[in-house]
């Protein structure tokens, strides 16, 4: 797996992890890594690229979960409570506002879909539709 980094520019200057590679239990402490580091530099609002990602494991999920967590660490008095966040993602009206996906494969996409991650976190195919949306 590697992953290239850049910035966009939209409302928000946007932090772009491009995946080349699967997200699984050999790589997904590397890309949890990477997105660490570039949170502690100053990243606020990540989208992860998995055009080129063809599998995302539980463990790649676990990690994507840690990357949700510690953006919405960053500014826990801006964004909703933890309660009324639940009850947004059980009411379907909550995405986070943080991190955002672009172009899972099918079988990522599914997977998403069967454990609910993507009840909360935003998929996108369209790049630039997806950096407007921060």
């Amino acid at each position: 797996m590697q992953i290239r980094t850049f910035t966009e520019k939209g409302d928000v200057q946007v932090t772009v992890m491009h995946v080349d590679g699967n997200i699984d239990s050999a790589t997904y402490e590397a890309f949890q890594s990477s997105a660490d580091e570039l949170i502690k530099g100053g990243a606020h609002y990540i989208l992860v690229d998995l055009t080129h990602a063809p599998f995302v494991s539980s463990a790649g999920i676990r990690a994507l979960q840690h990357i949700y967590e510690k953006l919405r660490a960053l500014h826990p008095d801006s964004d909703i409570s933890d309660e009324d966040v639940k009850k947004g993602i059980r009411a379907g009206t909550y995405k986070s506002p943080r991190l955002k996906l672009l172009n899972p494969s099918k079988e990522t996409s599914q997977t998403f879909q069967m454990t609910g991650f993507d009840m909360y976190i935003e998929i996108f195919t369209d790049k630039a539709e997806a950096i407007a949306s921060f």
